[in-house]
Formats: structure tokens, sequence, C-alpha cells
């Protein structure tokens, strides 16, 4: 269904006029909130997530692949390219950007049931490195991440756009307090490896070479690293040794090489 628009004045165009990614979590209108998913190959890979598409607004050759994607039954709005900036805030240099109703998210017993390596972040600020650390989880090999409530949200456009759309494959959700969170891992066998710089932390190779079977790394926000909530939460402590009078690693490049040495 494709609308051509020489105005903006259709309010169908409101999810891409200047909205943040905090009003579009809170769209009127929706279950769990909307999201924008920038490029082909992003819609793509939400589509092959089964999540459904609001609209779709698209620039030039862009629209017929827009229309194979989502077919006749999303709208899929296009004008001249300076009339999208305006309503949008940037120029389509990627093509297209869609309007996504955000899932459910799965309670996290779900994802670690059958899950052998998980990702947990508390409170990383950055979405760019939320963005990277998805892409790692994807590329390298974890099952699952689970963030914390003051960690940024996965769905935001930047994290989205940095993971390269992997945000939409690997299974994510929100935790609770680490009461809980410690009680969900026992429940399920996990030993969870808090990465801190901490006194008596165990080298990540030492760490790897008897790895237990089911692990969740845990890395903490930029700057301030994990809470104590956190490291008193964790089985085991682990750092990544480092030279030439640096003390760590920015927690993406932490996070990557952390499931590295995991790999299987």
């Amino acid at each position: 269904m494709i609308i051509p628009i020489s105005t903006l004045d259709d309010p169908r165009l409101a999810d891409f006029s200047h909205r943040t990614d905090v009003a579009l979590k809170k769209a009127q209108g929706t279950e769990h909130g909307l999201y924008i998913a920038e490029s082909a190959l992003v819609l793509e890979r939400a589509l092959r997530a089964r999540h459904r598409p609001r609209s779709v607004l698209a620039l030039g050759s862009s629209v017929e692949q827009a229309v194979a994607l989502v077919g006749d039954d999303v709208p899929v709005f296009s004008g001249p390219s300076d009339l999208l900036e305006e309503l949008t805030g940037y120029l389509l240099h990627r093509g297209l950007i869609a309007s996504m109703h955000r899932p459910a998210l799965p309670a996290p017993g779900e994802l670690l049931r059958d899950a052998r390596r998980v990702v947990i972040l508390e409170n990383v600020a950055d979405p760019t490195n939320v963005g990277a650390i998805f892409r790692s989880v994807a590329g390298i090999g974890a099952d699952a991440v689970l963030v914390t409530e003051r960690c940024s949200d996965p769905f935001y456009r930047r994290a989205i756009r940095v993971s390269m759309g992997t945000v939409l494959q690997v299974p994510w959700t929100r935790l609770g307090d680490w009461g809980a969170t410690r009680a969900a891992l026992d429940e399920h066998g996990f030993s969870a490896a808090a990465l801190a710089l901490e006194p008596g932390a165990v080298s990540l190779r030492e760490f790897a070479a008897s790895a237990p079977d089911r692990v969740a790394l845990v890395l903490g926000e930029e700057g301030y690293g994990l809470t104590r909530e956190a490291i008193a939460a964790a089985d085991t402590v682990v750092q990544i040794p480092m030279r030439h009078g640096i003390d760590s690693l920015n927690v993406a490049a932490t996070a990557a090489v952390a499931m590295y040495a995991l790999a299987e």
C-alpha cells in the first residue's frame, strides 16, 4: 500500500515526526510501544523475528523494496527527500525507516531455561555500548542478554543501528532486583561471573580454563562498573589482565573478549 505524501498533515506520519525513543516507547494505541527500524536489512531482521510493522517511510528506489518486505497491508509512505527530512529531522540515507510494534518481553526464566551462556548488563547507559554488545553476542556467541531496569533500552534507535539489527535477533529481557535475579540463576544452574576490578579476582584465562557448564557474564556501567549488590550476587569475580598501566577495557570490548574466551 504505497501512499505518496506532499504535506505532513497525515496523522499516520506521527511515528516518524521528530519523536524520541522514549515517546515511541509510550506511544498511545499500542500494547507495548513502538521502535524504529532503519534500513532494509534491519527491517528484514525485525520481520524474521516476527515483529509487526505499523508503517514504513521510504525514499526513491527503496519504496518497492519496502513493499516487498511488508506486503500490501502495511502503509508505505513516500515523498520528496527534503519533505521526508523535514518530517524526521534527518536524511534517510539508508533508504527507509519502519515503525515497529515492540514485542512483549519474556520472563527471565524463559531465556535461562535452555541457555548455557548469557550476558547480564547492569546499568549500561550508552545505547552505543548496548548495541555493540548485542552484536558481539550474536557474532561470538551467547544465548541471551538480560538487562537491569536502569540499563539503556536495546530497542532505542542507536542501539539497533550499532548492533546492525542483531538486537532484534538475540533474545533479551529486563531483570528485577538482584535477589530475584540470583534466585533465577540458581533455579537454572547458572554460575555468575562478575567482570570487575576487585581484590582476589581471578584472571579470565584461568576462569575460562575450567568454566562451569552454565555461565552468566555480568558487566557494569561505564566508569563506575558493577554495584556492590551485583558483585555480592556473583559466584566469581573475573578480570582481564591489562598492560601499560591500563586498568580496564570499554564495557563493549570487555564483553566481546569475555565471550570469546568462553566460546566453544
